[in-house]
């Protein structure tokens, strides 16, 4: 099993059938593997973002020999001005960080709009709400009631007491 290496790490720019005709005739010249080629015009591509690098910045930028780095510039120049995108490599568009509310159809994981629920939206959640609150309020109504009859009837025991009370003292 290899060592995970980060210098082992695979570019980002794939190759077409153009840059294998492009690796086809400098193979007749000079030995140059496709990861090579890949790895070159990756390191262009990332190296340049609105202004394109210029021949001097590619070659401190690639560890080549003089002829293959001019040909491979050469050739990442006029296919980067002949791409309609700003990049060779393809990107996924991402949802601006402003908060802006943009319909694009071709932005990717979106942030949602509207929280997720977790749980299904009964629809008889408020009128068993208000059930409750009705039922709350009736027994504490039996509650009030219970404890008026509960002081009536000692009442009315205190004064049978009471009343008999006078008969026995007369």
């Amino acid at each position: 099993v290899p060592a995970f290496n980060l210098d082992n790490e695979q570019p980002d720019y794939d190759m077409d059938s153009e840059d294998e005709t492009l690796l086809n005739r400098l193979n007749r010249k000079m030995e140059i593997k496709p990861l090579q080629f890949e790895i070159m015009v990756d390191r262009l591509e990332k190296a340049s973002s609105s202004q394109l690098v210029t021949l001097q910045e590619a070659k401190l930028l690639l560890n080549e020999d003089d002829y293959l780095i001019k040909a491979v510039y050469d050739y990442w120049v006029r296919k980067r001005k002949n791409c309609r995108g700003p990049s060779l490599i393809p990107q996924i568009k991402q949802e601006k960080r402003d908060g802006s509310t943009n319909n694009d159809p071709y932005v990717a994981f979106r942030r949602r709009t509207e929280k997720m629920q977790t749980r299904k939206n009964r629809k008889n959640d408020e009128a068993s709400y208000e059930k409750m609150l009705k039922l709350r309020r009736e027994f504490s109504r039996a509650i009030t009631i219970l404890e008026m009859i509960k002081r009536r009837e000692k009442t009315k025991r205190e004064l049978l007491h009471l009343t008999l009370e006078v008969v026995e003292k007369r």
